[in-house]
C-alpha cells in the first residue's frame, strides 16, 4: 500500500506502542520516516516500507487529539 504522507499527518498503527498509544505524528519524510508518539512524545525513525506495511489508516487531526 502506497501512502500519501505529509508532515503533520497522523497515522494509526496496527500494533500499539508500549505506552499504550497507537497514534503517531509524521515529523520527517524520506527513505526513513520519523514518527512521534502522541502520548509519550517518543520519536522513532523507521523505514518507509515498514510504515506502509504496519499503518492501519491516516486519521484526521481532530480525531487524534480527542
Amino acid at each position: 500500500m502506497v501512502l500519501d504522507l505529509r508532515l503533520g499527518h497522523f497515522i494509526r498503527m496496527k500494533k500499539a506502542h508500549p505506552c499504550g498509544n497507537d497514534i503517531w505524528e509524521v515529523t520527517r519524510l524520506g527513505a526513513d520516516i520519523s514518527l512521534k508518539c502522541l502520548r509519550c512524545n517518543r520519536s522513532i525513525m523507521v523505514p518507509r516500507p515498514y510504515v506502509e506495511k504496519k499503518a492501519k489508516e491516516i486519521i484526521d487531526f481532530r480525531d487524534a487529539r480527542g
